[in-house]
């Protein structure tokens, strides 16, 4: 029978009804399958009272001819009361049962068959992880096949290459997991051409064939089951399918209702029988990995010694397998899966034992046979068909008492059975004591053994792998409860690699205090674009980024004509479609195009037919040469009247011998980049051209400032309905005035998502996905609607939920393991409000972006009553009016930069804060209460959902040093935990994390080279939970894995430079800290402390210690002024080529000077900058105590106004900012 739906109700007239339970079907009654939904959640929902009917129809039908529904949960105030009803139709099928050496070839009427499009279904269950079920092949190289292997379906699928043929790499597709588990699997198989779709069960991959032609090709016949070896019945290629196929369809035909009538197209090899053989095998799942266990009692031996033979499939790395007291005592058998190997330990006393392992990957979901001999002074351990495994017995051993499987009992009695690590998860069937098969519907009748925790009667393994949940290529791995993402190399961050780790602009990395280089920007954020690598020049006010291609160099060209141009393609190191995001999300941007002639047209002179063009980014041509007037047919010079032909609006037009100038910047950023050049007029006497194309240049980002004012209490913006069934992260800037307020909201026919401003001290983020509301929220000791700008960024995938606000703690909730995962939205999107109009937020919103995408506020503003565009306010314009994590604080009559969280100084947070230490000097910046403590907790989370919060850390500082090995940062806690960050004795950069006492650190050397060179280096410092983010220098950017997720538990203090107290360390570290620091440092952040910054500004506060003398440096400011001038001198590769061509062939007398110029020049400025560097030291040494004073007299007249600002805020908050 095929079922679609199930309905459940009560006892009539009572208090007894089932609220949830589980459904499982089976062809057999013996072998059980539970049936899930598709979001993987097996539990249906039941009745609510005795007499009403829930019907719950199934997401993808189920054919089977036996249903069991398993109760949960019931009445509490009644008991177990249940009526059911089916729903579904009759359901036919032709089988045929294959037993490993047979198969059915279908045979073609002449000697190939040759298909454009081919359409193969079948539905099978296997008792094997391999095997044949599909092959086909002909002479010219084409060939299909499918088959099973190591539990999944693999199609390999070639039209006409004989390439592929002969080779050992043959790509296949692999879709599905777990075949071999007895029960009913559908397969179907559509091509078109070289388009294929493969769809097992409800799983769909579209994907492009190989080969050169566009047909199928496959000769004489068709085999089902095997591939026979021509000439050799009975002999096989592969090995055979072992199983049962159903409803064979090869292009409309059933070829197994052709064999049952023997149809002379049908012919069979082996045993081929029309019905399903159905094995006695009956498996039993261990739910608990900490309560589960399975005893049996020892069976009589004919023979001195016992054996045991089990299998088993498991996703865990770890858990015990088996467990026995031995005689003569006190020995013991201890059989475990450790590390995802399996060890096997002989406890012959207190403290001796004997220990063998073997295998490799055991927790990979497939079944594994085990073997354990004590037989012949011999302790065998057998593991599927490997070599076995041995231990030398002194004596002849028997098992003593019950036989423990899966884990050990909880109660006392059973003393010499205890769980090493965890108990085991996962599945066992055929246990054999000493050859004796194990009947487990005896142990479910309590007539065999002891059990606890398990189900009978069926494996209740799940692969959380499929589909792949991990967004951005992460791998994804499993235990039995969960899944996890490996995001090495992706370029992104978080439990399902949904994070960028690189910033969206070079914007923002200016904002954080970068200064030109090149970085890697992902412009979409969590969207597919990827993430880029540009050049960002800082070096003016406006930020460029700059992105570079493939030929750069001056390119002389000659010989070509209109008949065989000359073309040039630009390779850009950014792909299409993330050029294509930087122009459309940038204010402006250009390109230069340097083009120099020589009796080279550019337009004909005749007719005004372009002679040469260029393309843009959509492949149109485009024939103007310069300026932002695109469809205009002239160069530079005419649109600024200077050409030196006015007859012509280029200057190559004149066609003079001698060379001419039509470089121009294209501006009109629709068009851009150039993607193509084509040059067709260089093939007369002395005619040649020369160009250059310069990169693409683009500044201003359109979205940051992208804002829209509320002052309606009715009023909102709305967007289509929001895309995030698997996940979704927002994120936005708000500045409100009322106490409370809805940011936006989007609603299902019972799912939901809202953010909202709850009340003037709390942000909540809430949702519901089907498991029930859950409610995360964020909590400040200062209103957050003091019409300041604030941050929120809110995550929800199918692993977890978080909830950032400003610069507060995050707060994130775990998703329950087996609940709904899928976010079912199907209105409208509110922002600023809701569809009830009710709890509408007043205020402004900018830079809303989801899921990578930037949504226009001000164009639906602009339409929509009560709601206006942009944000008034000094802080609202486009320009960055505070630097490096400084914000901008509104005042009646202008505003100030809130310096204090920033390692920064001076009015717009951009003054670089430096001490130069010596050998004795320290400064140690001591919490004043655990750091732990301040957190804040949501009140409303979840019962369903964990909630706690993330590790972790910002670590950000400049130094510049002569000394090896040296102590730069360390971060100690009251738990002995730490954080340390050295510099080898080599001068490499070493970065110490040790999170448990009880373990080895984590060390990492993101580079041998020697940072001890007496030049400054920037160090950045990022962990969340295990991955740990590094960046040095702006060149290198590193990602490790911790070994820990662990929290710092109550931070005690941060040292820079020598460490002098009792906290413990290793030994190369204790080193480093005794040796301390002699040079600068500068600009030190962690978290939100700037430790240099308290140091000048709070000397006798209880939170700062110094040690030896301090003097304020300024090594950051002239490294920063060294490094522009080394610009000025030799500017980047980007930027070259903006004077003007005079001649291709100068003479290289003119650049030899200049060269020799440029470097007498640097030289001059180096020893100018030395000197000017040591007379400072020398003259603030001499007058160190006038000097200090004088010193901190201008500081505190700098920062008074952010420490005035901010006061009332460090005391409410017991944290304290400087």
């Amino acid at each position: 029978m095929e079922v679609t739906a199930v309905a459940t109700q009560g006892r009539c007239d009572s208090s007894d009804w089932v609220t949830n339970y589980l459904l499982l079907y089976s062809d057999t009654g013996r072998t059980w399958k539970q049936y899930r939904q598709e979001d993987g959640v097996g539990k249906f929902k039941g009745n609510v009272n005795s007499d009403g009917v829930i019907k719950n129809k199934l997401p993808h039908s189920v054919r089977t001819r036996f249903l069991r529904f398993v109760p949960l949960a019931w009445n509490p105030s009644g008991w177990l009361g249940l009526r059911v009803e089916v729903y579904g139709c009759n359901y036919k099928s032709d089988v045929a049962d294959f037993d490993g050496r047979s198969a059915l070839l279908y045979r073609f009427n002449q000697k190939s068959m040759s298909t454009v499009k081919d359409v193969i279904s079948l539905r099978f269950k296997s008792r094997q992880a391999e095997g044949v079920l599909l092959h086909g092949e002909g002479q010219r190289g084409d060939y299909i096949t499918l088959e099973l292997h190591r539990g999944k379906l693999a199609l390999y699928l070639n039209l006409d290459d004989t390439r592929l043929r002969f080779s050992s790499s043959r790509v296949a597709i692999t879709l599905g997991s777990l075949l071999d588990d007895q029960h009913w699997h559908s397969v179907l198989i559509e091509r078109f051409n070289k388009q294929v779709n493969l769809t097992v069960d409800s799983h769909t991959q579209h994907f492009r064939t190989k080969g050169e032609g566009d047909s199928l090709e496959v000769d004489y016949e068709l085999s089902f089951g095997g591939i026979p070896l021509p000439g050799k019945p009975g002999t096989f290629l592969r090995k055979n399918f072992h199983g049962c196929i159903e409803n064979l369809y090869y292009n409309g035909m059933n070829v197994i209702d052709l064999a049952k009538r023997r149809k002379p197209q049908i012919y069979s090899v082996g045993n081929v029988t029309f019905s399903c053989s159905e094995p006695q095998l009956v498996a039993c799942t261990f739910l608990s990995s900490s309560s589960s266990f399975l005893s049996l009692p020892p069976t009589a031996s004919g023979m001195r010694g016992f054996s045991v033979r089990f299998q088993f499939r498991t996703w865990n790395p770890d858990g015990l397998l088996l467990s026995t007291r031995l005689a003569p005592q006190p020995q013991r058998l201890e059989l475990q899966i450790s590390d995802s190997r399996l060890h096997l330990t002989l406890h012959t006393s207190a403290q001796q034992k004997s220990e063998v392992s073997t295998g490799h990957r055991v927790n990979d979901g497939l079944w594994h046979s085990v073997s354990l001999d004590t037989r012949n002074f011999k302790l065998t351990l057998t593991l599927d068909h490997e070599p076995a495994s041995t231990i030398e017995l002194a004596e002849h051993l028997d098992a003593q008492d019950s036989i423990y499987f899966g884990g050990c009992p909880s109660y006392t009695a059973v003393s010499y059975c205890k769980n090493p690590t965890l108990a085991f998860q996962g599945c066992m069937q055929l246990i054999f004591l000493n050859s004796q098969p194990m009947n487990l519907n005896h142990v479910q009748q309590g007539l065999l053994g002891n059990y606890n925790e398990l189900q009978f009667d069926t494996c209740g393994i799940h692969d959380r792998c499929l589909p792949n949940l991990c967004e951005h290529g992460g791998q994804c791995s499993q235990s039995w409860t969960t899944f996890y993402c490996d995001c090495l190399g992706t370029g992104y961050s978080g439990a399902t690699c949904h994070n960028s780790i690189y910033e969206p602009s070079c914007e923002a990395y200016k904002l954080m205090g970068s200064s030109s280089g090149y970085f890697s920007i992902d412009l979409d954020g969590s969207g597919p674009l990827g993430p880029t690598q540009v050049y960002c020049n800082m070096t003016e006010e406006r930020v460029w980024t700059v992105v570079t291609h493939s030929s750069t160099a001056p390119v002389r060209v000659r010989g070509s004509s209109l008949q065989k141009p000359y073309i040039m393609k630009f390779n850009y190191s950014a792909s299409a479609e993330q050029l294509r995001a930087i122009v459309t999300g940038s204010e402006q941007c250009q390109q230069e195009v340097l083009y120099h002639c020589r009796k080279s047209r550019l337009f004909s002179t005749l007719d005004g037919a372009p002679l040469s063009w260029w393309v843009d980014q959509g492949g149109e041509r485009r024939t103007y040469w310069g300026g932002f007037l695109p469809g205009v047919q002239q160069c530079s010079c005419s649109l600024e009247e200077n050409c030196m032909d006015m007859d012509y609006f280029c200057n190559c037009d004149a066609d003079t011998s001698k060379w001419a100038n039509d470089t121009g910047v294209l501006s009109y950023k629709d068009h851009l980049p150039v993607s193509q050049i084509v040059i067709g007029d260089t093939n007369r006497t002395g005619s040649e051209a020369v160009y250059q194309i310069g990169p693409l240049r683009c500044s201003g980002a359109r979205s940051t400032w992208n804002a829209a004012s509320f002052y309606q209490e009715s009023s909102y913006l709305h967007f289509p309905t929001l895309q995030a069934e698997l996940g979704a992260d927002i994120s936005f800037y708000f500045k409100a005035s009322a106490p409370s307020g809805v940011f936006l909201e989007n609603l299902g026919l019972k799912d939901f998502i809202r953010l909202e401003l709850s009340s003037p001290w709390a942000v909540t983020f809430s949702f519901d996905v089907g498991n029930g509301p859950v409610v995360l929220a964020v909590k400040s000791h200062v209103p957050l609607n003091d019409r300041q700008w604030h941050y929120v960024r809110a995550e929800r995938n199918v692993k977890e939920a978080s909830l950032q606000v400003d610069q507060l703690p995050l707060r994130f909730l775990e998703a329950p393991a087996d609940g709904h995962l899928r976010l079912q939205l199907n209105s409208q999107l509110f922002v600023g409000g809701t569809a009830t109009r009710q709890r509408c937020f007043l205020g402004c919103i900018r830079t809303l972006t989801i899921n990578g995408v930037n949504f226009n506020l001000e164009e639906r503003a602009e339409m929509t009553p009560g709601v206006s565009s942009g944000c008034p306010g000094y802080c609202s314009g486009s320009s960055s009016l505070c630097h490096n994590r400084g914000r901008c604080i509104e005042k009646s009559s202008g505003y100030v930069c809130d310096c204090s969280q920033s390692a920064y100084g001076g009015p717009t947070c951009k003054e670089e804060v430096s001490v130069s230490f010596d050998r004795e000097s320290s400064v140690t910046y001591t919490f004043q209460e655990p750091f732990s403590v301040m957190q804040n907790r949501s009140s409303q989370a979840s019962t369903v959902s964990r909630e706690r919060s993330r590790a972790r850390e910002s670590i950000a500082f400049s130094f510049l040093t002569l000394q090896s090995p040296a102590m730069l940062l360390t971060v100690s806690t009251f738990s002995q935990q730490y954080i340390a960050v050295i510099l080898a004795k080599n001068g490499s950069l070493q970065i110490w994390y040790c999170l448990h006492v009880d373990r080895q650190p984590d060390v990492f050397s993101p580079t041998p080279i020697s940072l001890s060179d007496g030049r400054l280096h920037r160090i950045r410092i990022h962990r969340e939970a295990k991955d740990l983010y590094v960046l040095i220098d702006k060149d290198m950017d590193l990602r490790y894995s911790l070994s820990s997720d662990a929290e710092l538990i109550s931070i005690k203090s941060l040292t820079l430079g020598k460490v002098t107290g009792t906290d413990v360390f290793d030994e190369e570290v204790r080193q480093a800290g005794f040796r301390g620091f002699i040079g600068c440092l500068s600009s030190v952040q962690f978290n939100h402390v700037a430790p240099l910054k308290a140091a000048l500004l709070n000397q006798g506060s209880s939170l700062v210690s110094v040690r030896g003398q301090l003097v304020e440096s300024n090594c950051g400011a002239l490294a920063d002024s060294k490094a522009a001038a080394s610009r000025l001198d030799h500017p980047e590769t980007v930027e070259r080529g903006k004077e003007p061509l005079r001649n291709a062939s100068q003479s290289n007398s003119a650049v030899i000077a200049g060269v020799v110029t440029a470097v007498v020049f640097i030289t001059l400025c180096v020893l100018a900058a030395i000197s000017l560097f040591f007379y400072l030291q020398r003259q603030a040494r001499s007058n160190a105590g006038s000097k200090e004073k004088e010193h901190r007299h201008d500081l505190e007249m700098a920062y008074r106004a952010e420490l005035h600002l901010h006061n009332s805020v460090r005391d409410n908050m017991k944290e304290y900012y400087i």
